[in-house]
């Protein structure tokens, strides 16, 4: 029981009632307790996005700082532009330039990671109330920006090809006869998180051409593209549209998410107020971590380092689904053409949130589909991340999901006709970080 403090706050937090009514976004994770479980090394965890930093060659990184210091050290270690150094960004222009987005350095603003980019974009669109178009699933750090600014998120249907237009057009008519303001649409084009989805090309042509019509902005989130398996994705949606989309990229995938620089390419209007919202945030992005990261450009083979980092997730993805077909033949789940993640989808009458206990206990560690949802659904789905484990540990991680399915298969079964089961209530007094469920 909670008591009034003498600010009319209560016994937890005094401060209570002087919050803004924004930080009532602000909410842990409802799995985040199990995480402080599953983060021990006898747990296999298929749920955090993490990439494996292990295949990049020490000498490499190790060679890059030593550069940074010795050639670059009082630069590095000062303020900096608050839009990015020129370096890093001519730089970028050649990552993009892969996805066939051709753009000047002026158009990049770097981020402290692509999360600051979204931050930032919702910053100067969002006011409370507003609608925000996302896909169905959608990325849980989005959707958590989008609720810290007071927006409500609306899913829109996508099946194995994506978002499905006719459903935007639908949701955009739903939601402008309810009297909403739709700010923008989010989305993650190549090899979805969480569904491991790619849009087609003439997908995403069509969904420009609805955006365009209906004066909407779209947001294109684009951390695994260039993390394919064989044939590259389709090239990026702001590749044939400049005036109607930002697009986020990170080197957080393909190089280390901890120096957390990412970047924006936005229309030049909206680029120059990104760059006074980066610098009323953070005054500059870290120089330091844009000098390592331009060193390593300017002296690694970082095209080939790439292809390793796809032949290690291929070889991943592949021990996953293989399992998955041996071990759950029935179950069905996408086959992701790259990226990081499996979109599994249950029996009807399981429930991946409360399943999940029973999981940890059995040593193995998964995303529920709930997490990926604004509206409460997901709850027959589960996310597999692929790209942390081992092959032999993603398969033993299978081997004991099956154990955990199977089990509350057979005990579904054996109180059939009794009711349904309670939900298991998590223990929040355990204390942990937050989940790494990105």
């Amino acid at each position: 029981m909670t008591t009034q403090g003498p600010s009319g706050g209560n016994n937890l937090d005094p401060w209570y009632d002087h919050y803004a009514d924004r930080t009532a976004g602000l909410s842990a994770s409802e799995v985040r307790a199990l995480f402080a479980v599953a983060s021990r090394p006898e747990v296999v965890s298929l749920a955090g996005g993490m990439p494996f930093v292990s295949a990049l060659p020490p000498d490499l990184v190790s060679g890059a700082l030593e550069r940074v210091l010795r050639d670059h050290g009082a630069e590095a270690l000062q303020y900096g532009s608050g839009q990015g150094t020129t370096a890093l960004r001519e730089q970028i222009l050649e990552v993009m330039a892969l996805e066939g987005i051709r753009a000047s350095i002026d158009d990049v603003v770097v981020t402290t990671g692509s999360q600051q980019g979204l931050d930032l974009v919702s910053k100067l669109f969002i006011n409370p109330g507003d609608v925000i178009l996302a896909e169905s699933p959608s990325y849980v750090g989005a959707m958590g920006v989008f609720r810290s600014y007071q927006a409500e998120t609306v899913h829109v249907g996508t099946d194995g090809d994506g978002l499905i237009p006719d459903a935007l057009r639908e949701s955009i008519m739903q939601q402008r006869a309810a009297g909403k303001t739709i700010k923008f649409l989010y989305l993650i084009p190549n090899f979805h998180n969480p569904a491991g989805v790619t849009l087609t090309w003439q997908r995403r042509l069509e969904i420009l051409e609805i955006a365009r019509s209906n004066n909407i902005l779209v947001l294109e989130d684009n951390p695994y593209g260039l993390l394919y398996f064989d044939a590259p994705p389709p090239h990026a949606m702001r590749s044939v549209e400049t005036d109607g989309v930002i697009y986020l990229g990170t080197f957080s995938k393909t190089f280390a998410p901890g120096l957390r620089v990412g970047w924006v390419v936005a229309p030049h209007a909206i680029r120059e107020k990104l760059i006074l919202a980066n610098e009323s945030a953070v005054l500059s992005p870290s120089a330091f971590t844009q000098y390592t990261i331009s060193e390593y450009f300017a002296h690694a083979d970082w095209q080939a380092q790439i292809d390793t980092f796809r032949g290690l997730y291929r070889e991943r993805k592949e021990a996953l689904t293989s399992s998955l077909a041996e071990y759950l033949p029935e179950l069905s789940w996408t086959d992701p053409t790259g990226g990081f993640y499996v979109w599994l989808t249950l029996p009807s009458h399981l429930d991946s949130k409360s399943m999940l206990p029973r999981a940890v206990k059995e040593l193995v560690a998964y995303t529920p589909g709930t997490a990926f949802f604004a509206n409460g659904d997901g709850r027959h789905n589960i996310r597999l991340s692929f790209c942390y484990p081992t092959p032999d540990a993603i398969r033993l991680g299978v081997r004991r999901l099956t154990k955990v399915i199977n089990g509350e298969l057979d005990l579904l079964d054996t109180f059939a006709g009794t009711g349904q089961l309670d939900d298991v209530t998590l223990n929040y007094r355990v204390s942990s970080p937050p989940p790494n469920i990105d």
